[in-house]
This record gives C-alpha cells, structure tokens and sequence, in this order.
C-alpha cells in the first residue's frame, strides 16, 4: 500500500482503518466487499446576453461501501468519513446482503499503472479571472462569422476528483481524475425563422484546455452549416440507405448496440445478443471497440470505479462478437476477467457495466466513394432524442442534420426525420466502413440509471435498408 499516503491523507483514515471496515462489511459472510472514497471539486460558469448569469463551486466528499454476496448487492455510503459513520454503513452494507447463499470467486486484476491524463494546469489552482474573458472571446468570435446571431450562450464547467478504492482483495488503487467542458449555443435567425446549434469540447485535462485556438475552433463549428439548415426541408421518407457521417454519428453505434453488449443486460437475458457469443453478427472486416486509453479522451480511465485497469476491449472483432463489457460481477458469473467498465455517477451509487469511449474502427472504404454509391438515400452526421429497446434491439434517432444523396450526390438539406432500425439487423446490413475514423469530443454523458461522461465515433458507414421516416 507504500505511495498512497496523499489519498489516505484527503480521506483521513489509514491502511488498519481500512481493513476493520471490509471486515464489518464481510462480518455477515459476504463474497466481496469494496470500498470507494471520493473527493471531487466542480466549477462552472454560464455566459448569456454577454454577461454572466450564473456560476459557482462546490464539492462532494464521501465513501460508498458495498458487499457482493451470491446475487445479491449491499450498498451503503456516508457523505463524511468519520469512523463510527464509516462502520454503520459497512454494517448496514452487510445486512443487506445477507441471507444469499454466496460461492462467487472475486479474484486479483492487474495493475497496468495507466496514466492517461495528467494536467499542466490544475483547475483548482487556476486564476478563475481568465474564464471569462475566453468565454467572451468565443462570443465575440461567433458573432463576427454570423450576421444572424442574435444570441450565444458559452459555459465553461471542469471538475477535478480524487478517488480511492480499497477491496477484500487487499487492493488499493487512486485516481485524479480531471475534466474540463466547454459548451456554445448559437441562435440565429432568418427571414422570421428562427433555428439554434451547439458545439462543444470536453476532455479529462487541466486548465490548459483555455485557448484562444479553442475559442476559435467552437465558433467555427456553431456556425458552420447554418445556410444549410435555413433552407432545409422535411423529405419524403421509406426504406433506402443511410450514409451515416463520421464523428457524432457513433452516438447511434453508443445507443442501438453499444448497451446491449453490456454484461449486466446479458447476464439477465435481456439484451438480444445475449446467446450471440462467438456468433458472426455483421459482415467480416468490422471491428467495434470500447476505450478506456484513449489519453485526455472524456471516457477514459486509468482506473474504473472498481480498481479495475483502464483496457481497449473488443466488443467484435473481424464481424465475430467477441467480449461483452464486464464489471467485477459480470466477470464473476462468466468466469472471465473484468474489462474496466466498472462504473459509477459518484459515491452515492453501486458500480455497473457502462460504456467508455465506444467507436467502430476504420475499414478501407473512400468516404466519398461510400457516397457516390449510393443511388438514392440520405447522409446524416448528427443525431440527437434516441430511443432504443435492449431486448429487441429496436431504435430511433431524430436527425438534426443531413442531406439528401441523388446519384451518387449530396443535394437538398433535410431536417425533421428520423432513422429507425434494429440494430442487430443495421449492423448486418453495414456494406461499406470508411477509413476515417473520427472520434467527438463533445460532452457526451450517458444516462443508464447513473450519469456518466462517456465518447463516441465512427467512420463513414453505408447501411442498407434503414427507415427514414420524413413526409
């Protein structure tokens, strides 16, 4: 446990303190017992009408402890470290998991010793006075691109927690994780017509992320496309392909196949690739991945929320489901090792299978070749409002943005459409993956019954048969 004594420090307890808890918490004959210390920070600020309209600081400090015992989960927390306070819920943990009979073997994972973000600047240490002015500074720069801004809204958030993680297993694990996030909403208006678009930069770094090459890069994003959406119109829809452009597209890899690989769904026959394992569920050559190494990615993760090393997991490989995505339980129950997707919201809530930073990797498809494929379909490269049914597979996303495709061409601008499909069939019906992997950083959270920063991306990809449903 040598090198930890800053954590142990932050959370006022010592390696004997932390051993009479898991004892309490195993007291009643639990398989495992874990326990998560969290110290975090956060910090935003909103611009409106160029002035700021709110802001503030605040931090959250507390432990969470749990017991596994059989199928069952104990779960209890304390918002302050004081022993006694610390004991009850470890007591409390424990009852709620007796009763189960247990057997579930937990055993040792490796520690890879990631360091995935480290800061330049920390944001708790930085002159908070510089925030405004770059705020300003991207709303002065996209009212100069635009004449028809009429409003923009820039927030500025980052937060900087520190955990640490000790289990049954005599493993002690710490992270500082960091996060910076920069929104802009532009409103433009036109002829009566009035329409609105955001852009946005989130990633696990310092107050470094500040700049005015930033500033720049987010008013040219909100305001690129505008004309476009000025003069798009509501197309006839039907069944054709679908051009899915690369980036913000892979919120809809995230959402219709994504979740359904997740091991908690699988374990409880929920999820419809639940007897797919080692089964070949789209065309060869596809490999789609879940990233917890992706440096300053905003899902990545030295560490998951269980002591887990962050890992680049294969979720298929070659077309061929390969792996689901495991925490400590899952992994348990499929005799396999964890994959680090272990996740939690904070100290308040029990870790479970959750995504990272989900892509599909690059194929050897010309993007524009995909295009001039296509004899009549629609390119879409911005989804937003999807639904998806695990068990079916079933999904629909609205598009916010896209483009009619004739002949091998892009031509009139559409809006007001949706994409629905399954996605068991939309990942056999893929014929073509561009070499163009593009990941979004944008602020992607993801809200399976816990609110975690997760990523996205794709290629450009060519689906057959998906239904658009427009006029």
């Amino acid at each position: 446990m040598n090198g930890h004594t800053y954590y142990l420090n932050i959370f006022g307890v010592t390696e004997p303190l932390l051993d009479k808890i898991i004892w309490t918490a195993l007291s009643r004959g639990g398989d495992y017992a874990d326990l998560y210390f969290e110290n975090t920070s956060f910090f935003n600020m909103l611009l409106k009408d160029g002035e700021v309209s709110s802001g503030g600081f605040h931090t959250d400090f507390g432990v969470g402890i749990r017991v596994l015992k059989g199928e069952k989960t104990g779960y209890a927390y304390s918002e302050n470290t004081e022993m006694c306070d610390m004991l009850k819920a470890a007591d409390a943990a424990s009852t709620i998991a007796a009763g189960m009979s247990g057997g579930i073997k937990y055993a040792r994972v490796p520690n890879a010793g990631l360091d995935l973000y480290p800061q330049q600047k920390d944001w708790r240490q930085a002159d908070a006075g510089a925030f405004l002015p770059f705020l300003k500074d991207i709303e002065k720069h996209v009212t100069a691109r635009d004449q028809r801004v009429v409003k923009v809204i820039a927030r500025l958030s980052n937060s900087v927690c520190e955990v640490m993680m000790y289990n049954s297993l005599g493993e002690l694990t710490c992270d500082s994780r960091p996060m910076g996030s920069v929104t802009v909403t532009a409103v433009f208006r036109q002829n009566g017509m009035t329409i609105d678009k955001s852009a946005s930069r989130s990633f696990r770094i310092g107050a470094e992320l500040i700049s005015g090459q930033l500033a720049q890069e987010l008013a040219e994003e909100v305001t690129k496309g505008i004309d476009a959406r000025f003069e798009a119109q509501r197309p006839k829809g039907g069944q054709m392909n679908v051009v899915m452009g690369a980036g913000a597209s892979g919120i809809l890899l995230h959402e219709a196949m994504g979740h359904a690989f997740e091991a908690d769904f699988n374990r409880k026959g929920q999820s419809v690739f639940s007897d797919k394992m080692g089964q070949q569920v789209c065309p060869k050559g596809i490999d789609i991945v879940d990233d917890g190494t992706l440096a300053n990615n905003r899902g990545a993760g030295n560490f998951d929320d269980e002591g887990v090393a962050g890992e680049k997991t294969y979720m298929i490989r070659d077309g061929i489901l390969c792996s689901y995505l495991h925490d400590r339980i899952s992994a348990g129950r499929y005799g396999v090792k964890p994959t680090g997707n272990g996740r939690r919201e904070n100290f308040r809530y029990n870790p479970i299978p959750r995504m990272r930073a989900t892509y599909m990797e690059s194929g050897n498809a010309d993007p524009e070749g995909i295009i001039s494929s296509v004899k009549k379909g629609i390119y879409v490269d911005e989804f937003s409002n999807g639904q998806v049914k695990i068990g079916e597979g079933d999904f629909t996303f609205f598009v916010k943005n896209g483009f009619l495709i004739e002949n091998g061409r892009l031509t009139a601008p559409v809006k007001d459409i949706n994409i629905i499909g399954n996605g068991p069939q939309a990942l056999a019906d893929i014929t073509a993956v561009g070499n163009d992997l593009k990941i979004d950083n944008g602020t992607w959270t993801c809200g399976k019954e816990q609110s975690v920063p997760v990523s996205c991306g794709m290629p450009t990809v060519l689906v057959n048969r998906l239904t658009v449903g427009g006029e």
